[in-house]
């Protein structure tokens, strides 16, 4: 009888013991890892986030953007609303407040307005606990004000950028003192302009002579309306050697320039910025000689991530270069296939 007392004494204790263990570890907070593997969902689940592509739906550089953001949408799991701007100063002002209204946890926002318009929105932002963070075009005292709240940039160095494609171009094509190049650019946005500046600096600095067209609103948001422009600006001068899109979907449009401009491939010069699917037809068909690739995919990717870094463990802002490479027809053939994929 005793036997039998100590056995259920001991069967008691063993049993409390795994409650108490049990009760304990429910008490626990899990981490992010062991959460995901108990639901079975993504690791940042639950996120809200507003990203903005830029430019129109669709259009050849915004949606290889928006290829990478949906990409690490579906990677990490927050749930991501898309605003889509058409290049355009006032509606990217206009929505960002559209974002803010809506409470989410952050907002990626590209940086065309430029910190003067941009900087008291993302003050009010950043004051109701949004993280805010920028691709494409820097917003630098935004950054600096905010990098240890989540406030990071993704892309190139725009002045550089364009200083880089200008003496690329000078090099490539074997132009020189007293060619006419024409820039055709953005220098009326604050920062964003910051690479029409430098392509125009790059050239001057070669001495080439070099003339400037400011993008208007309509052709930012729709490319093929800029093929009268060109072919204007050809028939006035016919001595003009190169031509600098400073802008992806003009990069992607210009065989259709050339084309309607009367030229042949490769009579006129062009350069300019962004690979993607129509870039690289451009390049095949001869009109296009040289773009710099600033990887718009990743512009897209990494500000998501960088959203759901800050708000799950508090990383300040990364700020990330992109662009670097040149791509011409020698090496375009290693990159076609994720470019038609909207990778690269």
């Amino acid at each position: 009888m005793k036997k039998l007392f100590l056995l259920l004494t001991v069967i008691a204790v063993s049993v409390i013991m795994v409650l108490s263990l049990s009760l304990y570890g429910c008490g626990q907070k899990a981490t992010p890892a062991e959460r995901e593997e108990v639901a079975g969902g993504k690791h940042f689940e639950g996120i809200d986030i507003w990203f903005f592509p830029g430019g129109p739906e669709g259009g050849p550089f915004a949606s290889v953007v928006y290829n990478g953001a949906k990409a690490a949408e579906n990677d990490l799991g927050p749930n991501v609303t898309y605003v889509w701007s058409d290049w355009n100063v006032e509606k990217m002002i206009s929505q960002f407040k559209e974002a803010v209204a809506a409470q989410p946890d952050g907002i990626c926002v590209m940086g065309h307005p430029g910190d003067v318009a941009f900087g008291p929105l993302i003050d009010d932002a950043v004051s109701k606990g949004i993280i805010v963070t920028s691709q494409n075009t820097e917003l630098p005292e935004s950054e600096a004000e905010y990098g240890a709240n989540g406030f990071g940039y993704v892309g190139a160095s725009n002045y550089s950028a364009g200083i880089a494609l200008a003496r690329q171009a000078v090099m490539e094509f074997g132009l020189g003192e007293g060619d006419k190049a024409l820039v055709w650019g953005l220098l009326a946005q604050e920062t964003r302009g910051l690479r029409s500046k430098g392509c125009v600096d790059g050239l001057e600095e070669a001495g080439l002579v070099v003339d400037y067209m400011e993008i208007s609103d309509e052709v930012n948001a729709d490319a093929t309306l800029g093929t009268p422009v060109i072919s204007g600006y050809v028939s006035a001068n016919p001595d003009v050697k190169l031509i600098i899109t400073d802008h992806g979907a003009l990069t992607s449009t210009v065989a259709t320039y050339g084309q309607g401009a009367g030229l042949e491939p490769g009579e006129v010069n062009f350069a300019g910025f962004d690979l993607s699917a129509a870039s690289v037809e451009a390049i095949k068909s001869g009109y296009l000689g040289l773009i710099i690739d600033q990887q718009p995919w990743l512009q897209g990717y990494l500000p998501i991530l960088q959203v759901c870094l800050t708000k799950e463990y508090y990383f300040a802002g990364l700020h990330i270069d992109t662009g670097s490479g040149f791509v011409n027809a020698e090496n375009v053939d290693l990159l076609a296939e994720l470019a038609e994929e909207g990778i690269r």
